[in-house]
């Protein structure tokens, strides 16, 4: 099952369920819901892109839901591979960027009892440009994890590529192009 990502303030935004982003925060406070788009019991109508982002997010938790583990949290990343034009790269660093900022001493304190770092489970969902995909060395990305079973990669489309405005041969580049990849770790055991 794959994802479809979507913006989702510009959803709501378009569907006059936020203000357009040109209101100043002072303005803000001094909205009403009666500005927005609502039916006469004041409740919000939600039109058909918000709808299809809404199963979006239920989707990934009927996905989640599929995967044989207790879920405890979720770490996000983003990586970018400048120069080069590695995807695989790119991934890493997003991975790295979703793991690198946290600690999780329940593992081995023992705070859950019967649970050591030997049952930390992990489930990686990537988005990765749809062109890229099929460059991506799963084995390498794998790498950065320290500890815990990897139980699932999950590719789907995501991320981007844009120009990084320079292309500099002698640091590997055979284009301008700049390879965006998000990351998702599912950490439970």
């Amino acid at each position: 099952m794959s994802l479809q990502w979507v913006n989702i303030s510009a959803c709501l935004r378009s569907q006059k369920l936020l203000p357009p982003l040109s209101l100043r925060p002072h303005r803000l406070r001094s909205l009403r819901p009666s500005s927005f788009n609502s039916d006469r019991s004041g409740r919000r109508r939600v039109g058909p892109r918000c709808a299809m982002a809404m199963e979006g997010a239920a989707a990934a938790a009927v996905d989640q839901a599929e995967v044989s583990m207790k879920l405890l949290f979720v770490e996000m990343g983003v990586g970018y591979d400048q120069h080069g034009q590695d995807i695989t790269a790119a991934a890493m660093r997003a991975c790295r960027d979703a793991i690198s900022s946290n600690s999780i001493p329940a593992f081995r304190r023992g705070s859950i009892p019967g649970v050591n770092s030997d049952q930390m489970k992990l489930v990686i969902r990537l988005g990765v440009p749809r062109s890229t995909q099929n460059s991506l060395d799963i084995e390498r990305i794998k790498s950065i994890f320290p500890y815990g079973e990897i139980i699932k990669v999950e590719v789907v489309d995501g991320g981007m590529i844009c120009s990084s405005g320079v292309c500099l041969e002698a640091m590997g580049d055979k284009n301008e192009d700049c390879y965006i990849v998000n990351a998702a770790v599912y950490v439970g055991y």
